[in-house]
């Protein structure tokens, strides 16, 4: 292993828990980031130096000067004018891709890994969770952070062979990976701008499926259907929420709050009276998922049962902030049409006759473009809506796409454009009954602020 590990995108979410895993493997590890973040606050407090401008005379004298012990890690969304990443290849250092970085840990695991358009990070986080939990032990490289483990990066406490991680399809990040089990939780059309059309990403999906170990597992959503290799050496289970599966759920019911309580069936082994520990229908579905992973690999039913009790879900991902008499504050990751339906119908479901207000953040000018008819029909699903301007990321504006053409398409009257400098000075004139955030960019630097606002109401 190389004895230096130097990040160019180091506070993302999959870099952040790489610098993580070598800073506990013992190298000197130190990164470039365009803008801090609660993420490189912590690596910087478990002694990861990074700096926030781009420059070469920034990055640490270590670095410098010894590159023949320095692995660069770098995340596609560093631009090609990037002045470090310019300046490191033009000295010869070895330089990877986030993915590869990943593959290559992986590689010498028993690795399980979960991909899909939607729900893949709560899914690989309870999985990791199920095996901790249980006394099995694994790492796990997370796309979210976890709650019961305050971090993307979980190392065991064992000698455990297993490796969890987030297989990520954009990019066509997944393909480094080669797992001994995988699950499928969704294949919908997303990442146009990389993949062009649909029919490519289910091609990227089926090749990715093509790379499981031979005598491995496949376990796949019911419904879901993309190109399989036409004689797989691996075996195949389907799951879904409650249709008859080789892995689905039963006798549902709701507490209050919105947790879930039902029976659990394993490949023809029902495990009675299960409760996951986090609100939300969808989620018993990832956990559907996940349960079937973790006892295709070993762990024992009631143990399984146990582990789901005591999930304590992953921030951002149907994120409670704030509950009590007359006005609630969820925070949620959701970024694609499919998703936002899946997190309002769930949140409708859970707090029937009152007043939900969604702000949402569209993310990228390309996703808003080739999905704008189906954001307008799920955005209409709450009782009043706020948009903030697209959080364009890697992309240029495209003419014609905006928050305000978004806005025109939906159906509610109770509608609003609103800066994301203006969004907490609204709410302290405006009250809410159950308030949602939801997008990918960066609303989520507004949550500790709508938190202790509404903490504070009356």
């Amino acid at each position: 292993m190389f004895r230096q590990v130097y990040f160019l995108g180091i506070g993302g979410i999959g870099m952040s828990a790489l610098a993580r895993y070598f800073n506990h493997a013992g190298a000197y590890v130190a990164g470039y980031e365009r803008t801090p973040s609660s993420l490189t606050a912590a690596l910087e407090q478990e002694g990861v130096s990074i700096h926030y401008d781009d420059a070469v005379e920034s990055i640490p004298k270590p670095i410098l000067e010894h590159p023949q012990d320095t692995l660069v890690i770098f995340t596609p969304a560093i631009p090609s004018d990037h002045n470090e990443w310019n300046y490191l290849q033009q000295k010869g250092y070895k330089i990877i891709k986030r993915a590869r970085a990943l593959g290559e840990i992986a590689a010498s695991k028993i690795c399980l890994a979960v991909a899909g358009s939607h729900g893949k990070t709560t899914t690989t986080t309870l999985l990791a969770h199920l095996f901790i939990d249980s006394g099995k032990g694994c790492t796990a490289f997370l796309g979210g952070i976890s709650k019961n483990y305050q971090s993307n990066l979980l190392l065991s406490h064992t000698t455990s062979p297993y490796l969890v991680a987030e297989a990520d399809e954009f990019d066509r990040s997944f393909l480094q990976l080669h797992p001994h089990a995988a699950v499928i939780t969704a294949v919908d059309a997303d990442h146009l701008d990389i993949f062009g059309t649909y029919e490519n990403l289910q091609e990227a999906f089926g090749d990715f499926v093509a790379q499981i170990k031979p005598q491995g597992v496949l376990v796949i959503k019911k419904g879901v259907e993309f190109p399989l290799p036409p004689t797989p050496a691996y075996r195949c289970y389907r799951y879904a929420l409650e249709d008859p599966s080789d892995f689905y759920a039963s006798r549902f019911t709701v507490e209050e709050g919105g947790c879930y309580c039902f029976d659990l069936h394993l490949a023809g082994q029902t495990v009675e009276n299960c409760r996951l520990g986090i609100p939300g229908r969808v989620n018993v579905e990832n956990a559907v998922a996940a349960s079937a992973l973790a006892f295709l690999n070993g762990i024992p039913p009631q143990q399984i049962k146990a582990a789901l009790a005591t999930f304590s879900g992953v921030t951002r991902r149907f994120d409670i902030q704030v509950n009590k008499a007359g006005c609630t504050y969820i925070d949620d990751y959701a970024h694609h049409p499919t998703e936002l339906t899946a997190a309002l119908q769930s949140i409708r479901k859970i707090y029937p006759n009152r007043k939900i207000t969604a702000i949402f953040q569209p993310h990228l000018y390309t996703r808003t473009r080739d999905f704008a008819d189906a954001f307008a029909e799920s955005l209409s699903l709450p009782d009043e809506l706020i948009l903030l301007p697209i959080y364009p990321a890697r992309e240029e504006p495209i003419p014609g796409i905006s928050s305000e053409m978004l806005l025109s398409k939906t159906l509610l009257t109770e509608k609003r454009i609103l800066a994301k400098e203006e969004v907490v000075d609204f709410l302290k004139t405006h009250p809410t009954d159950v308030l949602v955030t939801l997008g990918a960019g960066d609303i989520d630097r507004l949550v500790p602020q709508i938190k202790s606002l509404l903490e504070d109401r009356p």
